[in-house]
């Protein structure tokens, strides 16, 4: 029996996991997808907010603040990238000016620090050149940041892991019933017991809490739509340029990323479907009506790739983690989106609290806070980089070019915990894949490497887990007649 089973490997799942191994006790995750970092944790806008959007009072305004003053010491002991660049909201409008002082207002009261309104247009200017002509004012949060979204939630995850945490992945949880002891877990890959169970599925979180729970609650998936810039167009803002809501509508956000690229969007689609995450012409179309509403200039035309992600809108909007009434040692950690990512640290301290005062586990002596990421050859100088490849010529052998990704970078991704098993995996551990040409010259020299390593046949490798496959079989299977495959 465990005495915690956390449902979903995302942000959240990967944090409360992390938290819990502080604890001694049998703690396992259940993910239904092939990886760590597969739902909304792999798809947002990759931003560290400051705080002032959510309610004043709300769990959301609490953990958003919180979040975000972990951030910095949790990049530095789990090694993922985070750089507080700040953000501006941009008014367009003198009229909207008393909208932007309530954002402020509601900001100081929620506890983010070093809030501040600008007025003095060249001093904007200063500091984003490329800032709409049309700029009355803005309010700067020095505190808002970035980070990489896959690197954090793999690094709670690796952590977690190397602390004793068990994870399980293609595993689906369809039921459970209340024993004596606590839960019986059924899924698709048969029943398992806990003594408590952390909800945290992401857009199921919903249906998971309905089946125990006589309060039930509705969450919509909410698309969002983006599009990601090359890194050529990386230093176009130096901030996440947010816009104020307004008769301009709401616009859409600018920002660099931790890796150098530009990445604008997201709309806000409500849809019925919790898997639909293709975009769309329309949404699209949307990303790059608004993009230039707050930015002047924008170099659409180097968009690299489209992407669109889920958030599990809650018809409150608030985050809803607690232990369920009428349903003892059930935790939901239900409603995350944004700011999701950036309370995550947050979030999965809270959820270890509540479990801990159900369990009353003693302390891990063992725990280890500290994790290394993998090692990346461009921080290295020319001398320790031709020592490096020295010892290990793997280091020396480029896969992605675009990236500059080594083939030791690789090996790294698949063999380290939690490892990649997916062409997606080894993308988001290492960028090999992400740059200008999309994976389009190293997924057969990426694929040549999981089949080398792992023994899975070429066959077998997918994108990313379930049916993603993409060889169907060789040439010499497939006969020739009159110059056309049949």
């Amino acid at each position: 029996m465990y005495d915690v089973i956390i449902i979903g490997a995302g942000v959240s799942g990967a944090a409360a996991a992390r938290e819990l191994s502080r604890y001694k006790g049998r703690i396992c995750v259940l993910e239904k997808e092939e990886d760590v970092c597969c739902g909304t944790s792999k798809a947002n806008s990759a931003i560290v907010h400051a705080g002032y959007d959510a309610p004043e009072g709300s769990l959301m305004a609490k953990l958003n603040v919180e979040g975000n003053r972990m951030m910095a010491e949790l990049s530095r002991e789990l090694d993922f990238p985070f750089r507080p660049c700040g953000s501006f909201v941009v008014c367009l409008d003198r009229e909207m000016l008393p909208d932007l002082q309530a954002l402020y207002e509601r900001g100081v009261r929620n506890g983010v620090p070093g809030l501040e309104i600008i007025t003095d247009k060249e001093r904007i200017r200063e500091m984003e050149p490329n800032l709409s002509d049309q700029t009355e004012a803005v309010l700067y949060a020095p505190t808002a940041g970035i980070v990489c979204p896959f690197l954090l939630n793999i690094a709670m995850a690796e952590n977690a892991c190397t602390n004793g945490v068990e994870f399980r992945f293609n595993t689906t949880v369809t039921g459970f019933t209340r024993t004596e002891e606590g839960w019986l877990v059924h899924t698709n890959k048969g029943d398992v017991e806990t003594r408590t169970v952390v909800n945290a599925a992401g857009v199921y979180a919903d249906e998971l809490h309905n089946m125990v729970c006589e309060e039930k609650i509705h969450i919509t998936p909410r698309r969002g739509d983006y599009c990601l810039l090359d890194k050529s167009a990386g230093a176009h803002v130096n901030r996440t340029i947010f816009a104020l809501p307004g008769k301009y509508g709401k616009g859409v956000l600018v920002s660099p990323t931790v890796h150098g690229n530009l990445i604008v969007g997201p709309t806000a689609i409500d849809i019925g479907d919790k898997e639909a995450t293709a975009t769309t012409r329309e949404g699209l179309d949307q990303v790059i009506e608004k993009a230039g509403m707050n930015v002047k200039n924008l170099p659409m035309r180097q968009v690299i790739t489209s992407f669109a992600g889920l958030r599990a809108h809650e018809d409150g909007h608030e985050f809803i983690i607690r232990e369920l009434p009428g349903a003892p040692g059930f935790v939901d950690c239900a409603g995350i989106e944004s700011p999701g990512l950036t309370s995550s640290p947050a979030i999965g301290k809270m959820v270890a609290e509540i479990v801990e005062g159900i369990l009353h586990l003693p302390e891990n002596p063992d725990f280890n806070g500290v994790r290394k990421g993998i090692l990346d050859p461009d921080t290295l100088s020319k001398e320790e980089r031709a020592a490096l490849i020295k010892e290990n010529p793997a280091y020396g052998n480029i896969i992605c070019r675009c990236e500059m990704v080594t083939e030791g970078e690789i090996l790294d991704a698949i063999h380290r915990p939690l490892g990649a098993r997916s062409l997606d995996g080894v993308k988001r551990r290492t960028r090999a894949g992400m740059g200008r040409c999309q994976a389009g010259f190293c997924t057969p020299r990426t694929m040549e490497l999981l089949h080398r390593e792992l023994g899975i046949p070429m066959t077998e490798i997918t994108k990313s887990g379930g049916e993603s496959r993409l060889l169907v079989g060789t040439s010499k299977d497939t006969p020739w007649k009159g110059g056309c495959l049949r």
